[in-house]
Parts: C-alpha cells; sequence; structure tokens
C-alpha cells in the first residue's frame, strides 16, 4: 500500500462513464447519494469518444455528401463536389469534444467526483484506483459497475495499422479507396454505408444468412438494395480465413460456396461483435455471480447476487444500446436510495442508421405469434407519403402489429428516412397501452413523414384513406 493511503469514503461509487456510468452518478447525486465516479480512460465512454457519436456524425457527412453529388431529379446539378476527409475528421472531433465537454460540466455541476484510473475491487467494500503514478483505495456503501465492452478480436485478424476494430476505423486520417468489412451486423453495415457514401469501394463479408440478422427480412431487403446501388458487395454464408498484411494494403481471404477468395483492399474493418469488460477488474473474487461469456447476472433492479454491487449497460442481458444502459442507471440509483423502480424492456427501440435507416420496438409479427398472439398486421409505404415524395425519400415503409382482439399495439418496425426519430411516437404507444385505434385517431400534422404511421393504423384497422384494400 502506498504511504498515507488512506481511504475515501463515499456512498455510491459509480465504475466507467459511459451512457450508463454518468447517468447513474448523476442520478444518485439527485437522490442525495455522495457519489465518486472511476473512468480509466475518457469521460463518456465508448459511444460518446469512439462509437455512437462519432460513428454517427460520419455517417451525416457521407448522407450529405452523397445528396450533393446525386441531387438531379430535383434539379440540382453540383459539379466538381469534392469531399475534404481531413475536414470532415475534424468535424466529428468536433461533435465528440461538444459532448464530451457537456458530460463532464454535468458531473461536476451535480458535484460528482471525477477520478482518473483503473478499478480493481478488493473486496465488496473496497475498490483500488490506479493510475501510471498512485493508487488510491476508496471505500463504499454501494456501487455501480459500468465499464461497457470492447471489440471482439478475431485470432486471424489481429488489430493492427490496417485491420481495424470500429475505433480505427472512425480514426483514420485518409479515406480508403477499397475496404472490406468482416460482420455485417449493425456496426459493420453502418459503416460499411457511410464509406461507400464517402466514396470507398466497400465489400461486406458476413457468416451468416443474412446482413443485420436482428430486423425483419423485408427490412434488410430495402437497405440491401440502398447498398448495392451504392456499388457495395454483399457475400453472405462466408467464413472470414484470414489476411495479409503490407505497408500499403490488405490481401483478405474468405471462403464462400466451397470456394477460397481473396480479396484486396487498403484496410479491413472487424465488426463482428463486444466483449463485455467484467475480466480482471476483481469480480470474480468478489463473489459476483456470472452467466455466458462474461455476461453479469442481474435482478429487476440491477443488483447482482452481492447485494450491494449492481451492474448495468454491455455487461448485463439484452441488446448493448446506450439508451438502454441510461435506462438501466436509473433504475440502479434509485434502488440504491430505496425506490421501488424495476428494468421493464416492453418497449426498448433498436436503431441502426444505415441508408435508408432502420428502427424497430416491441414485437415484431414474427414474435407476436411465437408469444401466442392472434395478430392484426398494417403496413403502409413511404412512397405514397407528401412529405417522402417531397424529400425524394420514398424507400421503406412503416409496420405495425397489433393484438387482434383489442387492436393493443404490440410492436412496430420502420425501414425509410427518420426511422430513427419517428420510432418515438411507436415506443410510447407501447408503454402507454395505446391500441391501433388510438394511433389512427391521434391528429397527425400533414404534410410530415409522422402520417406513415397513422395510416399503417388505418391499414391494420382495415380503414386506409389513401390506400386500395380489396
Amino acid at each position: 500500500m502506498v504511504v498515507g493511503d488512506f481511504p475515501i469514503e463515499v456512498d455510491t461509487l459509480v465504475v466507467g462513464s459511459g451512457p450508463g456510468g454518468y447517468v447513474a452518478a448523476i442520478r444518485a447525486t439527485q437522490l442525495g447519494q455522495k457519489v465518486t465516479i472511476v473512468e480509466k480512460e475518457h469521460l463518456g465512454g465508448v459511444c460518446l469518444n469512439v462509437g455512437c457519436i462519432p460513428s454517427k456524425a460520419l455517417i451525416s457527412v457521407g448522407h450529405r455528401y452523397a445528396i450533393t453529388k446525386d441531387s438531379d431529379s430535383m434539379g440540382i446539378t453540383a459539379t466538381e463536389v469534392k469531399l475534404d476527409f481531413t475536414k470532415a475528421q475534424a468535424f466529428k472531433d468536433s461533435v465528440v469534444n461538444k459532448l464530451t465537454g457537456g458530460v463532464e460540466g454535468l458531473l461536476k455541476g451535480n458535484k460528482v467526483d471525477i477520478v482518473q484510473g483503473e478499478a480493481y475491487f478488493v473486496d465488496s467494500n473496497t475498490v483500488r484506483v490506479m493510475d501510471e503514478n498512485s493508487a488510491q483505495t476508496y471505500k463504499f456503501k454501494n456501487v455501480i459497475v459500468a465499464t461497457g465492452s470492447r471489440p471482439v478480436e478475431i485470432p486471424t485478424f489481429k488489430y493492427s495499422k490496417r485491420v481495424l476494430n470500429s475505433t480505427g476505423a472512425l480514426n483514420l486520417a485518409e479515406l480508403p479507396g477499397k475496404l472490406v468489412v468482416i460482420g455485417g451486423g449493425y456496426i459493420g453495415t453502418e459503416l460499411g454505408s457511410a464509406f461507400a457514401n464517402l466514396g470507398s469501394e466497400v465489400t461486406i463479408i458476413e457468416g451468416g444468412n443474412d446482413i443485420l440478422a436482428g430486423f425483419e427480412k423485408q427490412m434488410t431487403q430495402v437497405v440491401k438494395k440502398g447498398l448495392k446501388k451504392k456499388g457495395v458487395e454483399i457475400v453472405v454464408k462466408a467464413s472470414a480465413k484470414g489476411v495479409e498484411e503490407t505497408d500499403t494494403g490488405v490481401t483478405v481471404t474468405y471462403e464462400a460456396k466451397g470456394e477460397e477468395i481473396k480479396v484486396e483492399a487498403d484496410y479491413v474493418l472487424v465488426t463482428v461483435g463486444r466483449r463485455p469488460n467484467t475480466d480482471e477488474i476483481g469480480l470474480e473474487e468478489m463473489g459476483v455471480k456470472f452467466l455466458e461469456r462474461g455476461i453479469i447476472e442481474i435482478d429487476k433492479q440491477c443488483r447482482t447476487n452481492v447485494p450491494n454491487v449492481y451492474a448495468i449497460g454491455d455487461i448485463v442481458s439484452g441488446p448493448q444500446l446506450a439508451h438502454k444502459a441510461s435506462y438501466e442507471a436509473k433504475v440502479a440509483a434509485e434502488a440504491i436510495s430505496g425506490h421501488k423502480s424495476e428494468i421493464d424492456y416492453l418497449a426498448i427501440p433498436a436503431v441502426c442508421f444505415t441508408d435508408p435507416e432502420l428502427a424497430t420496438v416491441g414485437l415484431n409479427e414474427q414474435q407476436a405469434k411465437d408469444e401466442g398472439y392472434e395478430v392484426t398486421v398494417g403496413k403502409f409505404p413511404f412512397a405514397v407519403n407528401g412529405r417522402a415524395m417531397a424529400l425524394d425519400a420514398t424507400e421503406g415503409f412503416v409496420k405495425l402489429v397489433g393484438r387482434k382482439e383489442d387492436g393493443l399495439l404490440l410492436g412496430a418496425q420502420i425501414v425509410g428516412e427518420n426511422a430513427s426519430d419517428m420510432i418515438a411516437e411507436l415506443g410510447l404507444a407501447i408503454e402507454a397501452g395505446m391500441t391501433l385505434e388510438d394511433i389512427a385517431m391521434t391528429i397527425h400534422a400533414h404534410p410530415t413523414l409522422g402520417e406513415i404511421s397513422m395510416e399503417a393504423a388505418e391499414v391494420a384497422l382495415g380503414t386506409p384513406i389513401h390506400m386500395i384494400v380489396k
């Protein structure tokens, strides 16, 4: 022990400052707890620094660049449209810096003590926080573990200068002429789509039967159509075998349909999943119970089997989503304060920022049937919506799934322009126990994309105005 290392006592210790950790810390202080938050890298965690925020900024740049080059149908001809990738990266970094600075301001404004360093648990009430020069012991009554996740590394694709994870791809100094993406999940497809919009020649290699496996096939078909228009090659049921790297590029070998194929590129991006950061921080020694693959078991208040230890975000079961972590953060902080808050994932949305966007909330049609519901379904296309036509963004649809006996909304799926924003109304409808009739009878402003949800509800009820139903 370092001489003079007297333990510092806190009510609640939060480990990790991502969308789970910093929200938990703020909510805990609002409830009167004395809180210290520990972060070993950057305030804001993966999401704000090297994940959802920078990727969406780059996606936005790519989308705007692609639209600028291709708006002939609207009477706009732009000549010599140029992309300054250095400026694009600077824009992305400016967004990140504003948000991370905002998180620091919020924590300080709520009187949360911020500590930089790596945490290691000594027991269920003690942690050591170490940096390069020193170590400090903290005694806590309760702890919320929000350590997030990291990219999975394939043994035959070790990360290097030209073998990248999502962090490396977002920080490239140059735009790849050719990019190979291993993994067609939401991260790989989002970034693959973004780089294709920016002008890269992209190949996506996916081991499963299709890309974007978490979404309905009729939704992903629209995205695949858009990717192919951008020149993206999609290879499914393929196995990535290995990579040869030189100073100037890579050669990726994969197997598909029994044939071994090689493809050359400037970089290869590996996006085959994320691993929870629960190893080597002392949780096992504390007796915390784990499920498979490093996932921590929790109850409905985010409490582990060790009564004063809570876990949230990517390190517990469920989708690895920032908004899920923030939601769990509030539940954990409130549970520590004696509130009866419990997690309920009834209407947690999932969004993929492809082109067009995908969004889903609640149950899809097959899931509802698998759970024993007799359903009624309403589907309405963007193609006949006035606002979508005016935006020249007519690809996609809204699909609503209701319980047949009373029209209770069970789920919603959207593929199309601004799907990420449109899904919020339908998530609220599910949370509020609303029916298809409630949505159909809600007056939506005209002309807006939001009308499509109303129209889909009318289709499900059999009373559509702007669609002829036989």
